[in-house]
């Protein structure tokens, strides 16, 4: 069976569906991956669609099954993928907590504001109901400023779980998700991709 990483984060902007579809990327190559989009923005939906008119890019299965078929659908790419990439809702709902349940995995993105970090509360809080590991993830982070190591601190005072790996604030990202692409296929040398390449090993050795 697959593992199933559920992306969730409820405030907007926090960088959910890009970093949902560049960790898809990244892990394509290798491993049959599998994506389902079950935020009704359908972002993730549209970047597959960029992303099927591109020649010779690595598959990626995809479902945006929602809904009372969700359980169905992620048994199905269960059995048939390495790895299930789920992009959530941006509320915590039926569909949310039926990913969450299902997930090895809970990925938490967030940027070194409070704003973010108070709107992962009710992931958190639905990750701890369900018994699913969590891991946050400092995205479109500064190298270093007061906002961030205060982020930090706040995430170590709180005992929840941050990524070793913290993504930078990267034009990159953007530019290859509007290909349709992963930065690690649009600018495989780029620092963004080592950092992205780097997030990926990290996630997988919390799965193993």
């Amino acid at each position: 069976m697959a593992l199933v990483i559920a992306v969730a984060q409820q405030k907007g902007g926090a960088g959910k569906t890009t970093l949902t579809a560049n960790l898809a990327a990244s892990w394509a190559a290798q491993r049959r991956v599998a994506l389902l989009d079950i935020d009704p923005q359908r972002s993730l939906t549209r970047w597959k669609t960029v992303r099927e008119a591109r020649p010779g890019a690595a598959p990626l299965a995809f479902s945006d099954v929602s809904g009372w078929r969700l359980a169905n659908e992620l048994d199905r790419l269960q059995r048939e993928s390495d790895i299930v990439l789920i992009d959530t809702p941006p509320q915590i709902d039926a569909d949310a907590r039926r990913a969450v349940r299902a997930a090895n995995l809970v990925v938490i993105p967030v940027q070194p504001s409070m704003p973010d970090l108070w709107a992962a509360e009710g992931t958190l809080e639905l990750a701890r109901a369900e018994q699913r590991q969590v891991c946050l993830v400092l995205n479109r982070a500064p190298a270093s400023s007061r906002l961030r190591t205060a982020i930090e601190q706040e995430i170590a005072a709180r005992q929840l779980r941050l990524a070793s790996i913290t993504l930078g604030n990267r034009s990159a990202y953007a530019q290859a998700f509007a290909q349709g692409m992963g930065v690690t296929e649009a600018s495989p040398r780029s620092l963004a991709a080592t950092e992205l390449r780097a997030l990926a090993n990290a996630i997988e050795e919390l799965l193993r």
